[in-house]
Parts: C-alpha cells; sequence; structure tokens
C-alpha cells in the first residue's frame, strides 16, 4: 500500500463528509463562502487549516503526505476536526507518522500457532467460536461454529480467510441477512490493519486478490471506511434453523496481538438461542442420521441439514 495515496485519500474522504455547519464554521464563515462556488464536497483543505490551527500549506503537505515529522498535538487538532472516532485516529495517526516506525511484517509470512489450551476452550464453548489472525486468516473454529457459519476444514488453506469467504463465497451471500453491511465491515477492517502495517505483505496481497476479484470490495475500499468492529450484531440465515441473530465480541488472545477470539451468543430464552441449540445438539453428535431430525415450530422439514458448501 502507498501510504501517501493512502493517506491522502483518506483525508480527502473524510473532509469530504462533513458538513461545514458540523465542523463549527460561524455564520460569518457560512456567509463568506456563499461568495464563493463550493465546488467540493464537505470541507476545503483551507478550512481544515483554519478549524486547525495550521497553515494551508502545512496541511496541504501533510495531505499530500509530503510532511515530515509531525508533531502529536497537530494531529490530534485535525482529527478533532474531522470528528474521527478511536479507529480512524489510530489509523490517521498510523499513517501519518509511518516514516518515522520500522516495517512490520515485512518479511515472509510465518504459519500463525495457536496455543493447544485455545484449542481444546473453543470446543467447550456452547456458542459459535472462532480465532483469526492477522488479515482476518481464520486460524481455528469450533464445531458450531464450522456449522453456523462454514467448514474450514472444506476450503484450502491458504483460503481460510473470513473476507476472502464472504466477498468471494456465494454461501456467504446466502447465510449473511445484511451481508451488504458485513462485507463492508471486512473491507473497514482491512484497511485498519493496511494503515497499521502498510508493509505487511499477507494483508496487501489478501487485499489486491480482493480487489481482482470483487467489484463489491473495490467500491467498499475506496469508501476509505476504518473499523475495529470489536462488538455487534449480526444475522446469519441458516439453512436448517432458519434465521440467528446473536451478538458478537472480540477479544484479544493474551501474548499475541495479531489474534483474537470471536464469541458470538443469541439472547438466553430467544427464538435465535434456541435456534443455536438445536444445532449445537446435532453438531455435539458424532454423525447424524439421514432423517427424522428434530425441528423448530414452523420451520419446513427437509430430510437432512444441508450440506457445506466449498467455497
Amino acid at each position: 500500500m502507498d501510504t501517501n495515496d493512502e493517506l491522502r485519500d483518506f483525508l480527502r474522504a473524510r473532509r469530504a463528509r462533513l458538513k461545514p455547519e458540523e465542523a463549527g464554521l460561524t455564520p460569518a464563515d457560512k456567509l463568506l463562502d456563499q461568495s464563493r462556488s463550493r465546488r467540493v464536497p464537505g470541507l476545503r483543505r483551507e478550512e481544515i487549516a483554519q478549524l486547525a490551527g495550521v497553515s494551508v500549506d502545512y496541511y496541504a503537505r501533510l495531505e499530500q503526505g509530503r510532511a515530515r515529522h509531525v508533531s502529536e498535538p497537530i494531529l490530534v487538532a485535525i482529527a478533532d476536526v474531522l470528528r474521527l472516532n478511536t479507529t480512524e485516529r489510530a489509523y490517521f495517526f498510523a499513517l501519518a507518522t509511518q516514516h518515522a516506525r520500522p516495517a512490520a511484517h515485512a518479511g515472509p509470512s510465518t504459519v500463525p500457532r495457536l496455543r493447544p489450551a485455545i484449542h481444546r476452550m473453543l470446543e467447550e464453548f456452547n456458542s459459535p467460536a472462532l480465532v483469526l489472525g492477522r488479515g482476518l486468516q481464520i486460524l481455528a473454529m469450533n464445531r458450531l461454529a464450522r456449522s453456523f457459519l462454514f467448514d474450514m476444514d472444506t476450503v484450502p488453506a491458504r483460503d481460510r480467510n473470513l473476507a476472502k469467504w464472504i466477498f468471494l463465497a456465494p454461501e456467504a451471500r446466502r447465510r449473511y441477512v445484511d451481508w451488504e453491511s458485513n462485507a463492508a465491515d471486512m473491507a473497514a477492517v482491512l484497511r485498519a490493519e493496511a494503515g497499521a502495517s502498510p508493509d505487511d505483505r499477507l494483508v496487501s496481497d489478501l487485499v489486491g486478490e480482493l480487489a481482482v476479484k470483487s467489484h463489491e470490495f473495490r467500491r467498499m475500499w475506496a469508501e476509505h471506511h476504518v473499523s475495529a468492529c470489536l462488538n455487534g450484531v449480526m444475522r446469519i440465515r441458516h439453512p436448517d434453523v432458519g434465521v440467528i441473530e446473536v451478538e458478537y465480541e472480540a477479544l484479544q488472545v493474551h501474548g499475541d496481538q495479531d489474534q483474537k477470539l470471536i464469541l458470538y451468543a443469541a439472547p438466553e430464552d430467544s427464538p435465535s438461542a434456541e435456534a443455536l441449540s438445536l444445532l449445537a445438539s446435532w453438531t455435539a453428535r458424532p454423525s447424524l442420521p439421514d432423517h427424522g431430525l428434530p425441528r423448530l415450530p414452523g420451520l419446513p422439514a427437509t430430510s437432512t441439514p444441508a450440506e457445506h458448501h466449498d467455497v
């Protein structure tokens, strides 16, 4: 990733989303603006510089990636003007100071490994759970997660990646009720990782592959959204138990900053909790019969649970 281009495009996108009144421009500023033709959406460079207390030339050099040794107070002032959230601030600071920090993950990728205890713990959870590495690599899934989303063992090791599955697998579009929103979240997470480590070959190769193979990814990537997606709500359309609404939480794995444990849970005594419980009872069995499976009330009968689709 070209850091200068990314910083420029990110700042342009962020100032384009702000209306002058949202940034605190005074009525006098707005009257002055009416005398000129506003050719760009949102705020101009001059307005950002004025509100942040820096010269227009200095801000222009920063946006173009030509500023060096930018002080933290100036970055904070610009972030405040642009109303960046916590994740966006970290991304902005990383891009603006990238030249002063050593490259991370620039060399050949090593195969990430999970501690055996984490594998054992995954299977003890009575809800879907998985572990993601950098670049949204899927490092492990428990049995219920394999049924809830997809079975990673049916996918070649190089393709065991949550972003790849969401953008490139037809099955993902059937599973995610809100596919557009969930896919945009994945693009935003990848952008945050790419900004933190622009020399990371694994992440840059993944972004390149998705950009070539998915026009939706190209569109979402161009929006320059940045997010950590540490928690939220999602809906999965399971072929055997219907729509399941769950909350998810991303927890840092102690001892490895690149690994996150993702836990999914449905509200207690909800239809989704009942559906997950039924799904768990099936996945706990060593094998499933070809007929006679219990069904939730109101769901159409089928002879067997739907097979997993390769991606």
